[in-house]
Protein backbone atom coordinates (compact mmCIF):
# COMPACT_ATOMS: atom_id res chain seq x y z
CA UNK A 1 0.00 0.00 0.00
CA UNK A 2 1.35 3.41 -1.00
CA UNK A 3 1.20 5.84 1.94
CA UNK A 4 2.25 9.50 1.98
CA UNK A 5 2.67 12.06 4.77
CA UNK A 6 2.69 15.76 3.92
CA UNK A 7 3.89 18.55 6.21
CA UNK A 8 7.01 19.31 8.16
CA UNK A 9 8.81 19.16 11.47
CA UNK A 10 8.19 16.83 14.38
CA UNK A 11 4.54 16.20 13.48
CA UNK A 12 5.24 14.73 10.07
CA UNK A 13 8.13 12.71 11.49
CA UNK A 14 5.65 11.10 13.91
CA UNK A 15 3.23 10.41 11.05
CA UNK A 16 6.00 8.77 9.03
CA UNK A 17 6.93 6.50 11.94
CA UNK A 18 3.26 5.57 12.26
CA UNK A 19 2.92 4.85 8.54
CA UNK A 20 6.05 2.72 8.49
CA UNK A 21 4.28 0.32 10.86
CA UNK A 22 1.63 -0.14 8.16
CA UNK A 23 3.69 -0.33 4.95
CA UNK A 24 7.20 -0.30 3.54
CA UNK A 25 6.04 1.99 0.71
CA UNK A 26 6.03 5.27 2.63
CA UNK A 27 6.94 8.74 1.36
CA UNK A 28 7.26 12.02 3.20
CA UNK A 29 6.68 15.26 1.27
CA UNK A 30 8.32 17.85 3.45
CA UNK A 31 8.34 21.64 3.69
CA UNK A 32 11.59 23.50 3.01
CA UNK A 33 10.37 26.91 4.22
CA UNK A 34 11.98 26.91 7.68
CA UNK A 35 14.23 29.88 8.48
CA UNK A 36 14.85 29.49 12.21
CA UNK A 37 17.61 27.96 14.35
CA UNK A 38 20.43 26.04 12.71
CA UNK A 39 18.53 25.84 9.43
CA UNK A 40 18.01 29.59 9.29
CA UNK A 41 21.67 30.30 9.95
CA UNK A 42 22.72 27.94 7.17
CA UNK A 43 20.18 29.45 4.77
CA UNK A 44 21.46 32.94 5.47
CA UNK A 45 25.09 31.86 5.11
CA UNK A 46 24.86 29.69 1.98
CA UNK A 47 21.56 30.72 0.36
CA UNK A 48 20.28 27.14 0.30
CA UNK A 49 16.95 25.47 0.98
CA UNK A 50 15.86 24.72 4.53
CA UNK A 51 16.93 21.23 5.54
CA UNK A 52 15.87 20.91 9.19
CA UNK A 53 12.47 19.33 8.55
CA UNK A 54 14.00 17.04 5.93
CA UNK A 55 16.53 15.90 8.55
CA UNK A 56 13.81 15.06 11.07
CA UNK A 57 11.83 13.09 8.50
CA UNK A 58 14.86 11.21 7.20
CA UNK A 59 15.54 10.14 10.77
CA UNK A 60 11.96 8.88 11.11
CA UNK A 61 12.39 6.37 8.25
CA UNK A 62 16.08 5.59 8.74
CA UNK A 63 17.47 2.25 9.85
CA UNK A 64 17.54 2.52 13.66
CA UNK A 65 20.58 0.22 13.80
CA UNK A 66 22.62 2.51 11.56
CA UNK A 67 25.03 4.53 13.76
CA UNK A 68 24.54 7.54 11.49
CA UNK A 69 20.84 7.66 12.36
CA UNK A 70 21.46 8.69 15.96
CA UNK A 71 24.12 11.19 14.94
CA UNK A 72 21.68 13.08 12.67
CA UNK A 73 20.22 14.87 15.71
CA UNK A 74 23.53 15.47 17.49
CA UNK A 75 24.17 19.17 17.98
CA UNK A 76 27.51 20.86 18.50
CA UNK A 77 27.99 23.14 21.49
CA UNK A 78 31.18 24.94 20.65
CA UNK A 79 32.34 27.87 18.55
CA UNK A 80 30.80 28.64 15.19
CA UNK A 81 29.25 25.16 15.09
CA UNK A 82 27.22 25.85 18.23
CA UNK A 83 23.62 24.76 17.73
CA UNK A 84 24.13 23.10 14.37
CA UNK A 85 22.82 19.54 13.92
CA UNK A 86 25.05 17.01 12.18
CA UNK A 87 22.23 16.13 9.79
CA UNK A 88 21.79 19.74 8.74
CA UNK A 89 25.48 20.10 7.97
CA UNK A 90 25.51 16.85 6.01
CA UNK A 91 22.52 17.86 3.89
CA UNK A 92 23.75 21.40 3.31
CA UNK A 93 27.23 20.15 2.44
CA UNK A 94 25.82 17.88 -0.25
CA UNK A 95 23.49 20.59 -1.50
CA UNK A 96 26.31 23.12 -1.71
CA UNK A 97 28.41 20.60 -3.63
CA UNK A 98 25.75 19.26 -6.01
CA UNK A 99 23.31 22.16 -6.31
CA UNK A 100 20.44 19.64 -6.36
CA UNK A 101 18.17 19.33 -3.33
CA UNK A 102 16.45 16.11 -4.37
CA UNK A 103 19.73 14.33 -5.14
CA UNK A 104 21.19 15.46 -1.82
CA UNK A 105 18.24 14.11 0.17
CA UNK A 106 18.28 10.88 -1.83
CA UNK A 107 22.00 10.38 -1.12
CA UNK A 108 21.54 10.84 2.63
CA UNK A 109 18.53 8.51 2.59
CA UNK A 110 20.62 5.81 0.93
CA UNK A 111 23.41 6.11 3.50
CA UNK A 112 20.90 5.96 6.37
CA UNK A 113 19.09 2.92 5.01
CA UNK A 114 15.79 4.76 4.79
CA UNK A 115 12.73 2.58 4.25
CA UNK A 116 10.61 4.55 1.79
CA UNK A 117 11.48 8.02 0.57
CA UNK A 118 11.72 11.61 1.73
CA UNK A 119 11.05 14.33 -0.85
CA UNK A 120 11.14 18.12 -0.53
CA UNK A 121 7.81 19.81 -1.21
CA UNK A 122 9.56 22.24 -3.57
CA UNK A 123 12.66 21.93 -5.74
CA UNK A 124 14.21 25.02 -4.15
CA UNK A 125 14.13 26.94 -0.92
CA UNK A 126 11.02 29.07 -0.47
CA UNK A 127 10.05 31.95 1.79
CA UNK A 128 6.75 31.75 3.63
CA UNK A 129 4.70 34.94 3.92
CA UNK A 130 1.34 35.59 5.56
CA UNK A 131 -1.43 38.14 5.39
CA UNK A 132 -2.84 38.85 8.86
CA UNK A 133 -5.38 41.21 10.37
CA UNK A 134 -2.47 43.36 11.54
CA UNK A 135 -0.67 43.47 8.18
CA UNK A 136 1.84 40.98 6.80
CA UNK A 137 4.59 38.69 8.03
CA UNK A 138 7.58 37.37 6.10
CA UNK A 139 9.58 34.27 6.88
CA UNK A 140 8.46 31.16 8.73
CA UNK A 141 9.75 32.34 12.11
CA UNK A 142 7.88 35.63 11.85
CA UNK A 143 4.71 33.94 10.60
CA UNK A 144 4.88 31.55 13.60
CA UNK A 145 4.86 34.57 15.90
CA UNK A 146 1.79 36.03 14.18
CA UNK A 147 -1.88 35.68 15.01
CA UNK A 148 -5.06 36.24 13.00
CA UNK A 149 -3.45 34.72 9.90
CA UNK A 150 -5.76 34.92 6.92
CA UNK A 151 -3.70 33.76 3.96
CA UNK A 152 -0.34 32.17 3.24
CA UNK A 153 1.87 32.71 0.22
CA UNK A 154 5.23 31.49 -1.01
CA UNK A 155 8.11 33.33 -2.59
CA UNK A 156 8.54 32.49 -5.40
CA UNK A 157 4.81 32.04 -5.96
CA UNK A 158 5.40 29.57 -8.80
CA UNK A 159 7.83 27.36 -6.86
CA UNK A 160 7.99 24.00 -8.59
CA UNK A 161 7.28 20.75 -6.77
CA UNK A 162 9.44 17.73 -7.61
CA UNK A 163 7.74 15.57 -10.23
CA UNK A 164 8.29 12.53 -8.02
CA UNK A 165 6.44 14.21 -5.13
CA UNK A 166 3.47 15.09 -7.33
CA UNK A 167 3.25 11.63 -8.87
CA UNK A 168 3.63 9.91 -5.49
CA UNK A 169 0.65 11.83 -4.07
CA UNK A 170 -1.42 11.18 -7.20
CA UNK A 171 -0.76 7.43 -7.02
CA UNK A 172 -1.07 7.06 -3.24
CA UNK A 173 -3.67 4.93 -1.49
CA UNK A 174 -3.75 7.30 1.47
CA UNK A 175 -2.25 10.68 2.33
CA UNK A 176 -1.79 11.84 5.92
CA UNK A 177 -1.78 15.61 6.42
CA UNK A 178 -0.33 16.77 9.74
CA UNK A 179 -0.13 16.92 12.65
CA UNK A 180 1.99 20.01 13.15
CA UNK A 181 1.87 23.78 13.12
CA UNK A 182 -1.07 24.53 10.85
CA UNK A 183 0.40 27.40 8.87
CA UNK A 184 4.16 27.06 9.28
CA UNK A 185 4.49 23.28 8.82
CA UNK A 186 1.40 21.67 7.33
CA UNK A 187 0.27 24.39 4.92
CA UNK A 188 3.86 25.46 4.23
CA UNK A 189 4.18 22.16 2.34
CA UNK A 190 0.64 21.99 0.97
CA UNK A 191 0.58 25.42 -0.70
CA UNK A 192 3.38 24.64 -3.15
CA UNK A 193 1.23 24.79 -6.32
CA UNK A 194 2.09 21.31 -7.59
CA UNK A 195 1.41 19.78 -4.17
CA UNK A 196 -1.94 21.60 -3.87
CA UNK A 197 -3.00 20.31 -7.29
CA UNK A 198 -1.85 16.77 -6.54
CA UNK A 199 -3.81 16.72 -3.27
CA UNK A 200 -6.91 17.99 -5.06
CA UNK A 201 -6.60 15.44 -7.86
CA UNK A 202 -5.55 12.29 -6.03
CA UNK A 203 -7.99 9.47 -5.41
CA UNK A 204 -6.15 8.65 -2.19
CA UNK A 205 -7.99 8.83 1.13
CA UNK A 206 -6.84 12.08 2.71
CA UNK A 207 -6.53 11.87 6.49
CA UNK A 208 -5.99 15.04 8.53
CA UNK A 209 -4.45 14.47 11.95
CA UNK A 210 -5.63 17.36 14.09
CA UNK A 211 -3.30 19.04 16.53
CA UNK A 212 -3.86 18.34 20.21
CA UNK A 213 -4.59 21.98 20.96
CA UNK A 214 -4.46 25.44 19.44
CA UNK A 215 -0.93 26.80 19.08
CA UNK A 216 -0.23 30.21 20.59
CA UNK A 217 -0.03 32.60 18.86
CA UNK A 218 -0.25 30.97 15.40
CA UNK A 219 -3.69 29.43 15.88
CA UNK A 220 -4.69 31.02 19.17
CA UNK A 221 -8.44 30.73 19.66
CA UNK A 222 -8.90 28.33 16.72
CA UNK A 223 -11.55 25.64 16.94
CA UNK A 224 -11.28 22.35 15.06
CA UNK A 225 -13.52 23.82 12.36
CA UNK A 226 -11.23 26.86 12.10
CA UNK A 227 -8.33 24.53 11.32
CA UNK A 228 -10.35 22.84 8.57
CA UNK A 229 -11.52 26.19 7.20
CA UNK A 230 -7.90 27.33 6.95
CA UNK A 231 -6.98 24.17 5.07
CA UNK A 232 -9.93 24.58 2.70
CA UNK A 233 -9.07 28.24 2.07
CA UNK A 234 -5.72 27.02 0.73
CA UNK A 235 -7.22 24.25 -1.41
CA UNK A 236 -6.77 21.33 0.99
CA UNK A 237 -9.91 19.31 1.83
CA UNK A 238 -9.41 16.05 3.78
CA UNK A 239 -11.80 13.11 3.71
CA UNK A 240 -11.59 12.35 7.41
CA UNK A 241 -10.20 13.99 10.56
CA UNK A 242 -8.46 12.12 13.39
CA UNK A 243 -8.86 13.79 16.79
CA UNK A 244 -7.27 12.72 20.05
CA UNK A 245 -9.84 11.64 22.61
CA UNK A 246 -8.01 13.58 25.33
CA UNK A 247 -7.22 16.70 23.28
CA UNK A 248 -8.89 20.09 23.30
CA UNK A 249 -10.89 19.35 20.14
CA UNK A 250 -12.40 16.02 21.18
CA UNK A 251 -15.73 17.54 22.18
CA UNK A 252 -16.01 19.79 19.13
CA UNK A 253 -17.94 19.02 15.97
CA UNK A 254 -16.90 19.96 12.47
CA UNK A 255 -18.07 19.72 8.86
CA UNK A 256 -16.04 16.60 8.00
CA UNK A 257 -16.18 12.99 9.11
CA UNK A 258 -14.37 12.87 12.44
CA UNK A 259 -12.88 9.95 14.34
CA UNK A 260 -12.17 10.57 18.01
CA UNK A 261 -9.61 8.06 19.23
CA UNK A 262 -6.84 7.86 21.86
CA UNK A 263 -3.78 9.18 20.01
CA UNK A 264 -1.44 10.31 22.79
CA UNK A 265 0.73 8.74 25.46
CA UNK A 266 0.34 9.35 29.19
CA UNK A 267 1.56 12.94 29.17
CA UNK A 268 -1.04 13.90 26.52
CA UNK A 269 1.46 16.35 25.02
CA UNK A 270 2.46 14.54 21.82
CA UNK A 271 0.96 11.97 19.45
CA UNK A 272 1.91 8.39 20.20
CA UNK A 273 3.33 6.53 17.20
CA UNK A 274 1.62 3.20 17.93
CA UNK A 275 -1.80 4.70 18.68
CA UNK A 276 -1.62 6.98 15.67
CA UNK A 277 -0.64 4.04 13.47
CA UNK A 278 -3.58 2.01 14.75
CA UNK A 279 -6.00 4.89 14.11
CA UNK A 280 -4.68 5.52 10.59
CA UNK A 281 -4.83 1.80 9.84
CA UNK A 282 -8.56 1.80 10.48
CA UNK A 283 -9.01 4.52 7.84
CA UNK A 284 -7.03 2.90 5.04
CA UNK A 285 -8.92 1.70 1.97
CA UNK A 286 -9.65 -2.00 1.86
CA UNK A 287 -8.89 -4.19 -1.14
Amino acid sequence: MKLVAVGGGHGTAVSLRALRRLSDDVTGVVSVADDGGSTGRLRALLNVAAVGDLRKCLGALADPENPLTASLEHRFHVGELDGHAVGNLLLVGLLDATGNLEESVRAVAQVLGVTGAILPASCEGVVLTATTEEGSSRGQSEVARSSSIRRLHLEPANAAAPIEAVETIERADAVVIGPGSLFTSVLAACIVPGITQALAGTRARKIYVANLRAQVPETEGFSLQDHLDALAAHGVVPDVVLVDAYGDFAAQSCSLTTRVRPLTDRNRLVHDVTKLSDAIGLELPRD
